[in-house]
């Protein structure tokens, strides 16, 4: 666990030294197999870690990354998932050890009215998520337009950490399966912030 011990270390000096309070919350995928081939996998048998891809329309075998990033990009907290979880799940499950006054775009896989309360009141953490048209609490046009264009960034995030993805992950056991993960992460994370 020392590479996620020195990516915690790495993601609170950021948070501390940078002038931005705007963050950004998205998940994606990483898959084992390709969904064909789930009945031969060895690293986990678990129907938990079958998950489904929207945007692509097709289910997987894998774990969903909760990445958290500064608005320029800069990864600062993960947390891995089983494919199936929601991502309102990764709200408890993602430390979100932020300064009073921090933003976090979501989008509208993040809606919990209560852990957006309990955030605003206990942290001073806002927390912006898109809203669903049948949303309890409606954005006025020119705040839905802010979220919108504040969080799209993230996707071209997503794009950059996948690139230096190997086409397969191979690995004996689950734990090294997420080392090998967690390794990828901190090392964008550092070409990020400290190279580029």
């Amino acid at each position: 666990m020392l590479i996620n011990d020195l990516f915690h270390q790495i993601g609170m000096i950021l948070k501390e030294t940078s002038d931005c309070t705007e963050y950004l919350l998205d998940s994606f995928p990483v898959l084992m197999c390709d969904n064909i081939r789930i009945f031969n996998v060895k690293l986990i048998k678990s129907e938990e870690y079958r998950g489904y891809i929207a945007s692509k329309k097709r289910y997987f075998y894998g774990v969903k990354i909760q990445l958290l990033t500064t608005r320029s990009g800069i990864p600062v907290e993960f947390v891995f998932l089983p494919g199936s979880a929601s991502d309102v799940r990764a709200l408890n499950a993602l430390p979100l050890n932020l300064p009073p006054g921090s933003e976090v775009y979501g989008d509208s896989a993040y809606t919990d009215y209560t852990v957006e309360d309990d955030l605003e009141q206990a942290n001073q953490i806002f927390l912006k998520v898109m809203r669903k048209k049948n949303s309890k609490r409606q954005d006025e046009p020119w705040n839905q337009y802010i979220k919108q264009h504040t969080r799209h960034y993230i996707e071209t995030v997503f794009s950059s950490i996948t690139r230096v993805f190997p086409k397969s992950i191979h690995a004996v056991t689950y734990e090294r399966f997420l080392l090998k993960l967690e390794a990828f992460i901190f090392a964008f994370t550092l070409q990020k912030a400290f190279i580029t």
